[in-house]
């Protein structure tokens, strides 16, 4: 008991440091402390001492003379590779597939589906589109006024005398697998494409048929001007209803292999005609 209130009372003892002038002795600074402060104090001063060199070594270029540690230089060189590396392991991906998908089609078969990767850019969800009900009026006044109108604009019927003039949309891009041949009563052009690719309109022009056949699958047809009619079979579904106006390059229909005839995987059936008689596709398109 007797030793234990002796440590206590030590660790309780005041201690003076003090520094004097040794001239006159005169005391220019003191401190007074017991030896708990003391190591209160000395702790405070470590862990001051190891947070500041931590906080040197993460924050300045210091780090860079610690052996093994990569420096400014080193560290770009191996971020730059990383993302080479991975562009390089992509564009090898999409070779791969590309020369999978045309061993398929020449084979005959159906080529693998290539999703495009979606805009990660741009915040789709975000997208808000703001319609007054005047604006509604107004357009469905205007679509029940042209819904059968199969002109878009005031160009009467025949104006130009031929198809040099005109400029046609491609329905797809993909390769040709079957061609224009009047002998054999092959009307149109057949092009293998993916599936799911989407087909867009050759020309402006009014849907003028929309349905589905046990021969060809689903149809779409649409009235030109210039007495023209596109037509489009063997879809996997329809995007436009008849009456529906349409512009060049708008989205139609979606490719697939429907019908129960004449077709033996994912393509494109397209036709032209002008003045009722057949035109080929591959004279006036290039697919």
């Amino acid at each position: 008991m007797v030793k234990d209130e002796k440590k206590k009372s030590n660790w309780r003892d005041k201690y003076r440091f003090a520094v004097r002038n040794d001239h006159t002795l005169e005391e220019v600074w003191s401190i007074v402390m017991t030896r708990y402060n003391a190591f209160l104090l000395g702790t405070f001063i470590l862990l001051f001492i190891i947070w500041g060199t931590a906080t040197l070594i993460s924050f300045t270029n210091l780090r860079e003379f610690i052996p093994g540690y990569p420096d400014v230089t080193m560290r770009r060189n191996i971020l730059m590779s990383a993302i080479r590396l991975d562009s390089l392991d992509r564009e090898l991906k999409l070779r791969d597939k590309y020369f999978d998908n045309l061993n398929a089609i020449i084979s005959g078969n159906q080529p693998v589906d290539m999703p495009l990767p979606q805009d990660t850019a741009k915040k789709y969800n975000s997208i808000k589109f703001n319609t007054s009900p005047e604006d509604s009026v107004l357009r469905s006044h205007v679509e029940k006024e042209e819904k059968y109108n199969l002109t878009l604009g005031p160009t009467a019927v025949e104006s130009v005398s031929g198809l040099a003039s005109l400029h046609f949309f491609a329905p797809v891009k993909g390769i040709v697998s079957g061609k224009y041949d009047v002998r054999t009563k092959h009307f149109g052009t057949d092009i293998v494409t993916r599936p799911k690719a989407l087909v867009s309109a050759v020309l402006n022009g009014t849907v003028i048929f929309t349905g589905w056949t046990m021969e060809t699958g689903f149809v779409i047809e649409i009235q030109h001007s210039n007495n023209i009619i596109s037509v489009y079979k063997h879809n996997a579904s329809l995007l436009k209803e008849t009456g529906d106006l349409v512009r060049a390059g708008d989205v139609i229909s979606v490719v697939g292999d429907s019908g129960e005839l004449y077709t033996t995987g994912p393509h494109l059936h397209f036709e032209l005609w002008y003045k009722g008689s057949p035109l080929d596709p591959e004279k006036h398109i290039l697919f």
